[in-house]
């Protein structure tokens, strides 16, 4: 009895529910028609500024993990004068809104700079300006963060390594370089890795200025085919596989070079 009386409320209270809305048939076809650019079809469209978005990434990458690295070892340096220096382009870079020092980078910084405007702007190709200033914009954005991780990765360390090495008559920049980063970027490996994934997703950043980066070309796809669920679910899997590729990568590396004692390593 009690199990009747129970089916038929159940049956009452999904009633109360109006259907689902059927979901948008998706056409996959249309990634094989002709592209914004007329020659391609537009998978190969979405391709080419994922190869865009990487290379935007991995060249942002490269300025960010060499500033970050000496911003973060000005950071832990004696004195007050290079940790103040440091302290200074943290804030900055890390305070000030990265679609902001984008604009910055591309529209004012050209003009400033003696010599250098009419060459970025007459000379240049328009798509490595957008390249060059967004690099050296998430460049140095990230670089922001990745010298507070550096910092507090030397910091984790502790004293008696600095002082044994010069002990050994290393100097301080060989304790740095041979003894301290090696320790502390093997234990940073996980937050660089979540830095680096970031890094990926702020090159979305660059279609505000025009960069043909994925997701400026997603969007040019979804209005000249008027298939939005299409081109941004694709974009959306590309980022996905891109991002789990580099998880995967990161995860390996970290066993590779683990260290016994500490983050990551066997006891």
């Amino acid at each position: 009895m009690w199990t009747f009386a129970f089916a038929h409320h159940l049956s009452l209270f999904i009633s109360c529910f109006s259907p689902l809305p059927e979901l948008a048939a998706f056409d996959f076809s249309v990634f094989l028609r002709a592209s914004p650019e007329g020659s391609i079809n537009n998978l190969i469209y979405l391709l080419y500024g994922l190869a865009w978005t990487m290379l935007l990434a991995v060249a942002s990458w490269l300025v960010a993990f060499s500033v970050g690295s000496v911003v973060g070892v000005l950071r832990t340096a004696p004195g007050r004068i290079l940790p103040a220096i440091g302290a200074c382009f943290v804030e900055l870079f890390r305070n000030v809104p990265l679609l902001v020092q984008l604009f910055i980078w591309f529209f004012v910084i050209p003009d400033l700079t003696p010599g250098v405007g009419d060459w970025f702007k007459q000379q240049l190709p328009p798509v490595w300006q957008e390249f060059t200033s967004g690099t050296i914009c998430l460049g140095l954005f990230t670089a922001a963060r990745i010298a507070e991780q550096v910092r507090s990765g030397i910091g984790a360390l502790g004293r008696g390594q600095m002082a044994a090495g010069l002990a050994l008559g290393l100097k301080r920049t060989q304790v740095y370089r041979l003894v301290l980063l090696p320790v502390a970027y093997r234990i940073l490996i996980p937050t660089l890795t979540s830095e680096f994934l970031n890094l990926i997703k702020n090159t979305a950043v660059a279609s505000t200025i025009g960069y043909v980066e994925l997701a400026q070309r997603s969007a040019s796809m979804a209005d000249t085919t008027a298939r939005i669920y299409e081109a941004f679910t694709a974009a959306t899997l590309l980022y996905a596989i891109v991002n789990v590729l580099v998880m995967v990568g990161a995860r390996a590396l970290e066993k590779f070079t683990a260290l016994p004692g500490y983050v990551g390593g066997r006891r």
